[in-house]
């Protein structure tokens, strides 16, 4: 299995007080961002706006989902071979076979929701449909 995980090189100093900033906090992730502007908002408000719309302006409350999780620093050591022709084929066993095990999950997961939905869908109608009824049902007047 081949990782698609792969080592950002490091941000460092040069540039103004903007520039090493928005390194720093992308060095940090998006929980930095976050942070940042919940600050900037508390302080004074219109900070906290203009970073926010700095943010989605340059995407970064967009640019990872959780397929795509930040580099833990773990690419090249997943890659990269110990020497021991044993371990690392138990180890990349290891990984397909974890990235099976996780498909499969979201797939159930997958399943699950749409059950869910559905099941709700089917009581949404049944609900719609003894309400019509009710409707148009004529008024008996008890004697």
């Amino acid at each position: 299995m081949a990782s698609t995980l792969t080592a950002a090189p490091p941000r460092t100093g040069g540039g103004n007080w903007f520039t090493r900033s928005e390194a720093w906090l992308d060095d940090k992730g998006k929980g930095a961002w976050i942070a940042a502007m919940v600050l900037a908002f508390i302080l004074f408000w219109p900070i906290g706006l203009a970073l926010l719309a700095y943010m989605i302006w340059s995407k970064r409350m967009f640019n990872t989902s959780c397929k795509k999780r930040p580099d833990l620093g773990l690419g090249h050591a997943m890659n990269r071979s110990t020497g021991n022709a044993a371990f690392d084929a138990y180890k990349a066993d290891t990984l397909r076979r974890l990235q099976d095990e996780q498909d499969a999950f979201e797939a159930f997961l997958h399943r699950l929701r749409e059950a869910k939905d559905k099941a709700e869908f089917d009581q949404f109608l049944q609900d719609r449909a003894a309400a019509r009824k009710a409707e148009t049902a004529p008024d008996t007047v008890a004697p």
